[in-house]
């Protein structure tokens, strides 16, 4: 009798570990990386500025008895499916695992799904993919700009601020725009202008009670054929006097049909955030929501 080959998954949660373990069948085992298993070190910037911005990752300390332990499962598997979250974190984490546990491309296969049911993941296992190295390099490059900025510019907030403040690609480039902000807010100069409305009623010869007639505003565009900009009230109360004496007809209508798109469909979060503050669900209650439970929030 031939022997049953084996074939190792790793997934991020333990909790998608035993569910998807139950779908794929006694040919496949599966494990957790728990998420990220290297890291840049934290004492030091960790990335060669001068080696074309090289990073240089090391196993996390609370991760080196996992990793070792997969490592030694690894060996035993024919073949080691890497079924990380399908974003550009889950595809780096692969790629780490790839890395960190030394594995061939011959014998790695990235799988990804957006579900967890039973039809998605076996069809996910149908059509493996290599690791999608853009997605790799996307998240090294988050990933090292958060570091030279965080570990270069936080040392300057504990010597102008206070200890313990750190700074962030993102929260710095936002602080700076509310600054330059600030800065053009308070050099403003206010400038005075007024706006005319008229409120009018279109009144047809053949309607034979005017009040039946709906009333409708217009905004004063231009006066005697000009663009105008009304600066003070003087000025304002001399164009309504003018205003008041003369006739009004309507030069032009223009009509058109405007078209409204249907909402997208959920994403898993959109959904998750909506059950949450709807319909007030628990974290476990979500997990459980079915497919269908979309229409309820629509």
């Amino acid at each position: 009798m031939a022997k049953m080959k084996k074939n190792m998954v790793i997934v991020e949660s333990p909790a998608k570990a035993k569910t998807i373990g139950k779908f794929l069948g006694p040919s496949f085992f599966v494990r957790s990386s728990m998420g990220h298993v290297r890291d840049l070190p934290e004492k030091k910037l960790s990335v060669d500025v001068e080696n074309n911005f090289t990073p240089e990752y090391k196993v996390i300390p609370s991760r080196k008895k996992l990793v070792s332990e997969l490592l030694g499962d690894s060996k035993k598997a024919d073949a080691i499916y890497l079924a990380s979250d399908l974003d550009r974190e889950g595809e780096a984490i692969a790629w780490h695992l790839t890395q960190a546990l030394q594995l061939t491309d011959k014998k790695v296969h990235r799988v990804t799904f957006n579900e967890i049911t039973k039809d998605a993941i076996l069809e996910a296992f149908k059509h493996p993919n290599p690791i999608n190295m853009a997605k790799v390099n996307a998240q090294q490059a988050r990933r090292i700009l958060d570091r030279l900025v965080g570990y270069q510019l936080s040392p300057l907030l504990w010597k102008k601020i206070t200890k313990g403040l750190s700074a962030g690609r993102v929260q710095s480039v936002a602080v700076r725009l509310i600054v330059e902000r600030e800065k053009e807010i308070t050099e403003f100069t206010p400038q005075e202008y007024w706006k005319i409305t008229a409120e009018l009623k279109h009144i047809s010869e053949n309607t034979d009670k005017p009040e039946d007639s709906k009333a409708f505003k217009a905004i004063l565009q231009k006066f005697k054929n000009e663009n105008i900009e009304i600066k003070n009230e003087q000025q304002a109360k001399g164009i309504v006097d003018e205003l008041q004496k003369a006739e009004y007809r309507v030069a032009n209508v223009k009509k058109q049909t405007k078209r409204n798109n249907a909402p997208p469909p959920f994403t898993t979060s959109l959904l998750q955030q909506q059950a949450s503050t709807r319909l007030q669900f628990s974290a476990k209650k979500q997990c459980l929501l079915p497919s269908s439970f979309t229409k309820v929030l629509t």
